[in-house]
């Protein structure tokens, strides 16, 4: 693993990357989050009774687009035409960390083929898909907390396989 950091150039300036020289590789990334909050308010999104609707259905949506505008919101991020983008939303109950946390476990997967890297997408998602939790959510528990966005796994390009 290089020690460079690729997005400044030689004067220390800020960059995208160049990479038409580089071939297009299937690539694929998988990140996670997770939204801690009151076991009330697990409650009010497992039954279906959040006052917005569908929270984990939004959550899921928001972060499919959330991968698809990631371009758009970092701005050395090259726009991808991505290829795969899943949104997994699940509900963890009072005993089932070892922590005691309860909360929404957000995993997301991201796919391209294409000359660079998917994980910005696959973190961006999960991200936005635990922020619109918070977002459905902040009438009732304010105290929600958003740890442990992660990136699990990449794969593909000239680095290969990296898995946390």
């Amino acid at each position: 693993m290089s020690d460079q950091l690729t997005h400044i150039d030689e004067k220390g300036d800020v960059r995208m990357v160049d990479v038409s020289a580089k071939p297009d590789t299937e690539r694929i990334a998988v990140a996670e989050g997770f939204i801690s909050m009151k076991p009330e308010t697990l409650e009010l999104i497992a039954t279906g009774q959040a006052a917005k609707g569908d929270v984990l259905a939004c959550a899921r949506v928001a972060g499919v687009m959330a991968a698809k505008k990631t371009s758009d919101l970092i701005p050395m991020c090259h726009p991808l035409n991505i290829t795969k983008a899943k949104v997994e939303c699940t509900p963890v109950f009072a005993g089932q960390r070892e922590d005691g946390r309860v909360g929404i476990q957000v995993t997301t997967t991201c796919g391209v083929t294409g000359k660079t890297g998917i994980e910005m997408e696959a973190l961006t998602a999960a991200s936005v898909a635990c922020l619109t939790v918070y977002d459905m959510c902040k009438a009732v528990d304010r105290g929600m907390e958003i740890t442990a966005v992660r990136l699990l796994k990449k794969d593909g390009g000239k680095t290969g396989l990296w898995e946390r």
